[in-house]
């Protein structure tokens, strides 16, 4: 369980950085080299390769090197785990508020539960 909340915690720190996350819609086309990756990006390519293993250590690429050119593929398992964890969130959230939403509906119209009355004026001051 530990080892699951660093993984997940590594993914939503890869998915935190602006660069990373166009990193990755890049490579949810298809695989890319780490020069492909930092061309529409301001950064030095030692910035880019940075950035990579930040996306590698996450989990959420893979690379291979065949020569001298260091190619990134996207792995879909761990955005899935990120996505499963945010939908547990969602549908707890919307339990409740459904909940809340039938608690209100009951009470809407017992007495009681409305706006308060305001006070009558008090006649011992006049």
């Amino acid at each position: 369980m530990l080892n699951q909340v660093a993984d997940l915690d590594r993914v939503f720190q890869a998915l935190a950085d602006p660069g990373r996350r166009l990193m990755l819609e890049r490579l949810s086309e298809s695989p890319a080299s780490v020069s492909e990756l930092g061309r529409p990006l301001a950064m030095s390519l030692a910035a880019v390769v940075q950035h990579v293993q930040v996306l590698e250590a996450s989990g959420l690429v893979r690379s291979q090197k065949l020569g001298r050119t260091r190619t990134c593929s996207l792995n879909p398992a761990a955005l899935r785990s990120a996505e499963h964890w945010i939908s547990e969130r969602r549908t707890l959230i919307e339990r409740r508020l459904d909940r809340l939403g039938e608690y209100l509906a009951q009470t809407a119209g017992a007495p009681g539960t409305g706006p308060a009355d305001p006070a009558p004026p008090d006649s011992s001051t006049s």
